[in-house]
């Protein structure tokens, strides 16, 4: 799959507020065990870099402005996806007065990824996914720049 893309995919971890259960799951998907790093993806700590964002944890209200703002510094392309029920609807904090929900209360989410904490498998199986929409995404948005060309 990742063969297929002709360039690499980069991709941007970011835990909006969370119990970190599904953070170090994330973290062991880069172990040998898991590697993740085998269909190609590249981590990387700038969203001016990144083509895929993986979010952790639920949205609140300090977090909610730093999300936007690394969804916006992304260049489209772009690949959001949701790890964990955090940040796939809030999870057990919904209720809080300080959470707004999942990531998708706040930019447009492509993958969802549930468990409490995500598995690694569930976890790479939703960046295969990702991978997939990225490529599909990337084919349209180079005909629609031809098409302006």
């Amino acid at each position: 799959m990742a063969n297929k893309l002709a360039k690499s995919p980069w991709l941007l971890h970011y835990d909006g507020s969370s119990c970190n259960g599904c953070d170090i799951e994330v973290l062991a998907c880069t172990t040998p065990l898991y590697d993740i790093e085998r269909f190609g993806i590249i981590n990387t700590g700038d969203p001016f870099q990144a083509d895929i964002l993986l979010i952790t944890g639920g949205v609140n209200h300090q977090s909610e402005s730093v999300i936007r703002q690394i969804y916006t510094q992304m260049p489209d392309p772009k690949v959001v996806v949701a790890v964990g029920i955090c940040a796939c609807t809030g999870g057990v904090f919904k209720d809080c007065y300080n959470i707004k929900g999942g990531a998708d209360t706040v930019i447009p989410v492509d993958v969802y990824v549930p468990g409490c904490a995500a598995r690694p498998q569930a976890i790479i199986d939703g960046v295969v996914k990702a991978l997939e929409i990225l490529q599909n995404k990337r084919e349209a948005y180079a005909a629609a720049r031809r098409g302006k060309a």
